[in-house]
């Protein structure tokens, strides 16, 4: 039987649906959009999604909820394997109209792997029903996680933006970005507070974490990753790393 189109799927009478995928190191989803909102969890890889409102990173035991009709592109980090569920927007009650991404705890990941061997139009008043409804609510509840970047807007800036993205370097400074822009550092520092809600060493901090998680899952050294984004030791890198993410830079490395 040739698979469904997403549209076929997407249609499917049933409140909660889910599917999973494998994919190859490397492998890029082009920008597209679903009509249901997605929680979109690796269990094996890592992967990184791109909005027109800033990118977001899910490593190991992390997933990404996906607003309905937000559009988005995915790309794979070392060969993945994904377990995505797809929620009507009239249920997806308090996971949110932002992405995010979120903590998969022991029991939210199991349940999106049974998820997975549920029939597509599964009996909504039988266990897969109940299984699918406590994935709603496991979903809402999970803590919020802050491994995302907003992207500015503003078409100057958001070049500039792109560029630090393609090489990210904490030590480039902010004077530096004013400049480019033909800015005071005034106006410049509240132009970037207004595009991104965070201030430029903030932005800057976060890109470089962010740069720094799938090297780490491909198991780069720390003190080679920490070197090439510009820290002067493995230490302060670590420093930041444990700060932003409460686990040191080894732990992403292991996992």
């Amino acid at each position: 039987m040739p698979p469904l189109d997403n549209d076929a799927f997407e249609a499917t009478p049933r409140p909660v649906i889910s599917r999973g995928n494998t994919y190859p190191a490397a492998f890029e989803l082009a920008t597209h959009q679903h009509r249901r909102g997605q929680l979109l969890y690796a269990s094996a890889g890592t992967i990184a999604i791109t909005t027109p409102y800033g990118a977001w990173i899910a490593p190991p035991e992390r997933a990404v909820w996906i607003p309905s009709g937000t559009p988005h592109a995915v790309r794979m980090i070392g060969a993945v394997m994904t377990h995505s569920v797809y929620i009507e927007p009239e249920v997806t009650g308090k996971a949110g109209e932002a992405c995010r991404v979120i903590t998969v705890s022991p029991l939210l990941r199991a349940l999106l792997v049974e998820a997975a061997e549920v029939p597509r139009e599964y009996d909504p008043d039988g266990r897969d029903g109940m299984l699918m409804a406590l994935l709603v609510e496991e979903i809402s509840r999970a803590p919020r996680v802050p491994l995302e970047l907003p992207l500015p807007t503003d078409p100057a800036l958001a070049s500039l933006s792109a560029r630090f993205l393609e090489h990210p370097n904490v030590a480039e400074g902010i004077d530096a970005w004013a400049g480019g822009l033909g800015m005071h550092r005034r106006s410049f520092t509240r132009l970037f507070r207004r595009e991104t809600g965070m201030s430029f060493a903030q932005w800057r901090q976060q890109a470089c974490l962010l740069a720094a998680l799938p090297r780490l899952a491909a198991g780069d050294a720390v003190t080679d990753v920490a070197l090439d984004l510009g820290y002067e030791s493995a230490t302060s890198f670590s420093t930041m790393f444990r700060r932003a993410l409460g686990k040191p830079p080894t732990d992403y490395r292991a996992a």
